[in-house]
């Protein structure tokens, strides 16, 4: 059956074939399809169309917002700047030897420069800019094309505060400097929030396609929390979570962290996982995320293995995921352009307070990365502010709302659990809007 089903995959959508829009979606599907596989080769042109957006439509605005007329990125072969690689076109996969860019804002009216200094185009995106037939010296070379266009501040990948603008090396940072004429090395200076906001910032075509990349998501986690996946009583946490690395795999998808799980159950005072069975009347909870068409997910669910007759889970088990869906609205509800992480994390955790309910907030941005660049709301392990919250909130941005809140289950004889829930999300700068709906109901593991 598998074999059957990726074979079918592997044909399920036409070569060369443009998917259609997906639209953002408020209310999530108990039980999504996996929807076709996008082949790889048309993986590769969607993603190169959507890197061409980005370079044509958000690098000259964020260099003149950060008073920056070049930026220059550098990388060697398995030592990548994070924002150097979503700059790579389809068939680059990583730095080759060493790789440069250059962009220059060439004035008004005009769009940016985009150089490279090697031999190769990257797909077209970048002008190749040295010969080393004629200019053997690859760091000579990028100091006459600095040295032609007089740059006045001249932006670099290095950062203290986050690895996000810190992608530029010590060793490759000393010998730019050593390369660059009088007076330019003492023109470079940090890019700091140029980097942040190149990585945060998702574009119209992105947003086309990635309510398509979640439900993907979604319904991988449906079949794992399901009888497809779980027999009470043989079925262990970490068959679980292989059977999902799996699955994964089987799709030709990849994932950017290894599926968290635990078993809580009544009467057990922590959590269980590893070798622990699954059995009748316990709650699960699935920590998931997937990397397609160069996005990643990060979303976490809650299911309940049913018992010999019943038919629904227990009414306290409900109310705690109620309990997490209101501390998701305090956080949502929060969001507001300009304001910090810290900001919003302050003013959500005093609605939820104020609910009468316990959270611990955690959310995140989340985009070319899972934990991406861009402002922290809070940390599962601190509710103070902190300077990874100080970034602002800007518009276009996606967000993992992640979050638990502690409940008392009447039916557990008032045990408190941690209600997890985390949905990935869109903030287009007025409002929040699930990218593919949110959890609002537990779901249900009967019997085959």
């Amino acid at each position: 059956m598998r074999k059957l089903l990726f074979a079918a995959l592997l044909t399920a959508t036409p070569l060369s074939a443009q998917p259609a829009a997906w639209p953002l979606s408020q209310t999530e599907q108990a039980d999504p399809a996996v929807p076709p596989v996008i082949p790889l080769r048309d993986r590769a042109r969607i993603e190169d169309k959507w890197l061409a957006e980005r370079l044509d439509s958000i690098a000259l605005p964020l260099m003149r917002e950060a008073g920056v007329d070049m930026w220059i990125l550098v990388a060697r072969e398995y030592v990548d700047d994070p924002v150097l690689k979503t700059m790579l076109d389809g068939e680059n996969f990583t730095a080759r030897r060493r790789t440069i860019l250059v962009f220059t804002d060439r004035g008004e009216g005009k769009p940016p420069e985009r150089l490279t200094v090697s031999r190769y185009g990257l797909g077209g995106l970048f002008e190749p800019s040295w010969n080393p037939e004629q200019q053997p010296d690859q760091w000579a070379r990028l100091a006459e094309l600095v040295k032609e266009r007089d740059p006045k501040r001249i932006a670099v990948n290095i950062s203290p505060e986050t690895a996000f603008a810190d992608g530029l090396t010590a060793g490759q940072y000393q010998e730019l400097r050593a390369a660059l004429p009088a007076p330019y090395a003492d023109r470079l200076v940090p890019a700091g929030p140029l980097a942040v906001n190149w990585l945060e910032t998702r574009t119209p075509g992105e947003m086309a396609l990635y309510p398509m990349i979640v439900r993907t998501a979604h319904a991988i986690m449906a079949e794992g929390l399901s009888s497809k996946a779980i027999t009470p009583g043989v079925t262990t946490v970490a068959d679980l979570e292989w059977w999902l690395r799996e699955r994964i795999a089987e799709l030709r998808l990849e994932t950017w962290f290894h599926p968290g799980i635990a078993i809580f159950r009544q009467g057990e005072p922590k959590e269980l996982g590893g070798n622990s069975v699954f059995q009748p009347g316990d709650l699960v909870w699935l920590d998931f995320g997937i990397t397609y068409l160069g996005l990643n997910t990060d979303t976490q669910h809650l299911a309940y293995i049913l018992k010999p007759g019943e038919t629904d889970a227990p009414a306290g088990l409900k109310a705690g995921l109620a309990a997490a869906n209101k501390v998701q609205d305090a956080v949502t509800s929060s969001f507001r352009t300009g304001l910090s992480g810290n900001e919003i994390l302050l003013a959500a955790r005093k609605k939820a307070l104020a609910q009468g309910l316990e959270p611990t907030i955690y959310s995140h941005p989340i985009g070319t990365h899972g934990h991406a660049a861009g402002a922290a709301i809070g940390f599962w392990d601190d509710q103070a502010p902190s300077p990874r919250g100080d970034h602002k909130l800007r518009p276009d941005t996606a967000w993992s709302i992640e979050l638990n809140t502690l409940h008392a289950v009447p039916e557990w004889g008032g045990q408190k659990i941690p209600f997890r829930t985390e949905e990935d999300a869109f903030f287009d700068g007025k409002s929040v809007r699930y990218i593919d709906g949110r959890q609002t109901s537990l779901k249900l593991i009967g019997p085959k």
